[in-house]
């Protein structure tokens, strides 16, 4: 079963689309790890790994930022909404793509949790998934 999904930025002048040989090889988490919950605030890091063949931009540039700590986040120049992240080592296997940037992102549901110990008081842990609680800085 093929899965083909649609994503954009808030203005809609980055669109992209997802083509997944199954909803499996995506990887969808939630990071609580410091660097996401400053990066995403509220949003922390609810990313969907998927491999780098499955998605394309389909309208529209990204504007590229490489961090200091080699991961690199593309996101629309006008509205300023991320749409991917990826490492160095990953820029040619995979990309991190923003769940709440996608059209219907709960085709793609969260498979796991990471850094729980860092979990703000006031959030739920999602039911029914993988959860670590340590996991190196």
């Amino acid at each position: 079963m093929t899965l083909h999904m649609q994503g954009r930025c808030v203005c809609q002048r980055l669109q992209y689309s997802l083509d997944l040989g199954s909803p499996d090889e995506a990887r969808t988490t939630l990071c609580h790890c410091r660097s996401c919950r400053r990066a995403f605030g509220t949003n922390y890091g609810l990313t969907a790994k998927v491999p780098v063949q499955a998605f394309r931009y389909d309208r529209g540039s990204p504007r590229k930022h490489k961090q200091d700590n080699g991961v690199t986040r593309e996101f629309c120049e006008n509205c300023g909404a991320y749409i991917c992240e990826y490492g160095e080592e990953a820029a040619d296997k995979f990309r991190y793509v923003m769940w709440g940037s996608l059209d219907e992102p709960d085709r793609i549901p969260p498979k796991g949790e990471f850094f729980c110990k860092s979990r703000a008081d006031w959030m739920p842990e999602i039911p029914g998934v993988f959860h670590k609680r340590e996991i190196k800085e």
